[in-house]
């Protein structure tokens, strides 16, 4: 159990501001300050900076929430594994976002479900940014991702490396010839959702080139995958997407890759924890289990 000035530290982190750290806590205002004021000294270093009435976290409060966040999740998953004992049944609680889930980690998924008969699955669909967030709050043990995250606070494994494409309906007519990234901005845009890692690899790879979605004619934001393939199919719009989500399309003719000749991507799909788990021996073996499903 976390000390409670600890729990105020955390408190302000979210917040950003004693005053509504204060409330949520059902503290005073000065109660607050002390309890900072005593890690400050205790760690012998500022945690926040204070600039007028602004706070933000200094390097050193940047490991201390780090280091919180991953004992936080630990003490969740510590009393999960401790009810789990009483039931003689394990579960495991943990985070893929959409293209992952919906066409990556199915086969080593399946293979994982047969192998581990006594485990129970809880198995969470969001955005990159959505599944980080229930990381720190210690809601899921792990997370599979495809977008971008600070590594500093994670265990972080390769679980795939996927070619990342420009796509389009087999029977799309294009308003104009289609060599490069920049001739494709006459058309219609369908993209997921900003958060999503599907969406953050294109906006990285667009300001490569100046350039940006709202560059496009038209913009159409979609939060499913399928719901972009099935509108593709229909001759809606171009996409970026990983090969993994529309090859099956692919492969039987109903859309094909734009071939762009300054348009080459790989990304990776991370398999990650919060680092300093002391359940990260656990993990680890899942990571390993899982690969080599995937293989």
């Amino acid at each position: 159990m976390l000390d409670f000035r600890m729990e105020t530290f955390l408190s302000v982190c979210r917040y950003m501001n004693f005053t509504h750290a204060a409330e949520a806590l059902h503290l005073t205002q000065p109660a607050v300050s002390q309890h900072i004021r005593y890690l400050e000294q205790k760690y012998e270093t500022p945690l926040f900076y204070r600039e007028k009435k602004k706070l933000s976290l200094t390097p050193a409060g940047e490991l201390l929430l780090s280091a919180l966040q991953t004992m936080q999740n630990d003490e969740n998953t510590l009393k999960k594994r401790m009810q789990e004992s009483l039931s003689q049944k394990k579960i495991l609680t943990f985070g893929v976002t959409m293209t992952v889930g919906e066409y990556a980690i199915l086969p080593s998924l399946s293979a994982f479900i047969k192998n581990h008969p006594d485990t129970d699955l809880h198995i969470r669909y969001g955005n990159t940014q959505t599944l980080l967030a229930c990381l720190q709050e210690g809601t899921i043990d792990f997370a599979i991702v495809e977008g971008y995250f600070k590594e500093d606070r994670y265990e972080v494994r390769i679980y795939k490396e996927e070619e990342y494409i420009a796509v389009a309906s087999s029977r799309h007519k294009f308003s104009q010839p289609v060599r490069f990234l920049r001739d494709l901005t006459k058309e219609r845009l369908i993209t997921r959702e900003p958060g999503s890692g599907t969406r953050a690899v294109l906006s990285r790879t667009l300001a490569l080139k100046n350039l940006s979605v709202l560059d496009f004619s038209h913009l159409v934001e979609v939060e499913n995958i399928h719901t972009i393939v099935s509108l593709l199919c229909e001759d809606c719009g171009i996409s970026f997407l990983y090969k993994s989500a529309a090859e099956q399309e692919i492969r039987q003719g109903n859309l094909c890759q734009i071939p762009l000749s300054d348009f080459k991507i790989t990304h990776n799909f991370s398999f990650l924890w919060n680092k300093g788990s002391i359940f990260s021996e656990e993990y680890e073996t899942i990571f390993q289990k899982l690969k080599a499903g995937s293989l």
